[in-house]
């Protein structure tokens, strides 16, 4: 509209031809007249194009977007996950990655389901910290949905993570976890960092000072490693940890679980971690 009118007051106040408008103004000719007839541009219809390759697959987008308003809210689709389930489920279907995750945004826009987070790159030393947290999600065990407590533990310097689900999260599962997620990496990291847990902090003292459990206290001391702990309410001291719980959640526990057990939980876990 603005251009339509800058174009007009040149043409009628100016004294300009539509030749010397559409040169100063960097635009063609056939925009200029259009100005000159008309102070509202026309509407232009975007045709639309058909999309032979998406279209067997549309429904079956559709159908998982609309069963994750069921679904828990962090374990909904992400367009990789829907295009995994394509390639897995449709083979017959050859369709880009690319394909799928512009569609699936529009229909994500159109739902209002989109979110973005923003992450900042940083460098660390191999070995030298690893980052410790907790996250819900829900698995269905014998039939039945649970709550399902997940302890991640994720190296800084490589991004590998190990996860390991409890129904509950117990100091005892805490320490537990600790354990298997050593054995895992094959080592203990020099620094963990925490966020204010109960397992390890009884009370928040000014600054970082922190008074821990005992348990935690000589659970550490037997292992050798230094702990940290984040300012409440700043979880971006321990973005990394809680990025990677979310990823594992959207790629590796969507749609929901079913299992038999919590072993047999884990043991998904485990082949899921070893395939990244």
């Amino acid at each position: 509209m603005e251009l339509f009118e800058q174009i007009r007051r040149e043409y009628e106040h100016g004294g300009g031809t539509i030749r010397g408008i559409a040169k100063k103004l960097g635009i063609h000719r056939r925009m200029v007249r259009e100005a000159v007839l008309s102070a509202v541009p026309v509407e232009r219809k975007t045709p639309l194009r058909e999309r032979p390759k998406l279209e067997p697959a549309m429904a079956f987008i559709d159908a998982v977007l609309e069963a994750d308003k069921q679904a828990p809210r962090k374990q909904r689709h992400t367009a990789h996950r829907i295009w995994c389930r394509i390639r897995e489920e449709m083979p017959e279907v050859e369709v880009a990655e690319s394909t799928i995750r512009r569609h699936v945004r529009e229909r994500k826009l159109a739902l209002a389901m989109i979110h973005r987070e923003t992450f900042i790159p940083q460098s660390y030393v191999w070995g030298g910290e690893a980052q410790v947290d907790w996250y819900e999600a829900y698995a269905d065990i014998c039939g039945e949905r649970e709550l399902a407590y997940v302890f991640c533990m994720r190296s800084m310097a490589s991004g590998g993570a190990f996860h390991c689900a409890f129904p509950h999260a117990s100091q005892q599962a805490f320490l537990e976890a600790h354990e298997q997620a050593f054995l895992y990496f094959g080592g203990v990291f020099a620094v963990l960092r925490y966020d204010n847990l109960k397992s390890a902090v009884k009370k928040i003292l000014r600054g970082h000072q922190r008074e821990e459990t005992t348990r935690f206290i000589a659970f550490r001391s037997h292992w050798g490693f230094h702990s940290e702990f984040c300012t409440p309410g700043e979880g971006h001291e321990k973005g990394g940890v809680e990025g990677e719980g979310g990823y594992f959640r959207r790629n590796h526990m969507v749609p929901v679980p079913q299992v038999a057990s919590w072993e047999a939980l884990n043991l998904i876990f485990t082949g899921r971690i070893q395939e990244r």
